[in-house]
């Protein structure tokens, strides 16, 4: 199947890797991956397609509802965990939780946590690195040069305004399939 995703992402969609094209995946085998911009659903496939063709073993997670019958095998095997999302709990916590006893753990998230445009990212991924110990690599979505630029891991500090600054810079420019929420 790497083949058709080889075939579907560079010759059908003329798509190309730029940068850190493995995801440092021979020495990083656990990190919080981040997908700038999420504004459409077309970011899936290519997330899949980019995930099949540079063999990097990522990881989402869901609510846990969706991880019942008849979807909740299909969901774990192609990466997915569950998280209890009601009240009370601490996320962070819980998700970080996930990265131990894993030899190879590699979770993927949206920043912006919708598909909309928002004027200022969701923190919950850097407390999840920090928390799980875990360096952070950012991938673009940008539909407008039809590329994914991978970064080199990066280790958060403890000064979120200068990492936030470092990261966003990664993704100006950017455009998603939906300009306007980019």
């Amino acid at each position: 199947m790497r083949w058709l995703a080889k075939f579907i992402y560079f010759k059908l969609l003329g798509w190309k890797i730029v940068g850190n094209a493995n995801f440092s995946k021979d020495k990083i085998k656990k990190a919080v991956i981040i997908a700038v911009p999420h504004t459409s659903w077309h970011d899936f496939y290519i997330g899949l397609c980019l995930r099949k063709i540079t063999r990097v073993k990522t990881n989402f997670i869901g609510k846990k509802e969706l991880f019942t019958w008849p979807f909740g095998y299909y969901f774990r095997a192609i990466g997915g965990r569950p998280i209890d999302r009601t009240g009370g709990q601490n996320k962070v916590e819980q998700i970080a939780k996930l990265f131990e006893g894993e030899d190879e753990f590699r979770l993927t998230l949206a920043p912006e946590g919708t598909r909309k445009k928002v004027e200022e990212w969701r923190t919950g991924f850097y407390y999840i690195a920090k928390a799980a110990k875990v360096p952070i690599i950012m991938f673009t979505l940008d539909f407008k040069n039809k590329q994914n630029k991978v970064s080199e891991p990066f280790y958060p500090t403890d000064d979120i305004k200068a990492d936030f600054e470092f990261m966003q810079d990664f993704f100006k420019g950017v455009e998603g399939k939906r300009k306007a929420y980019s």
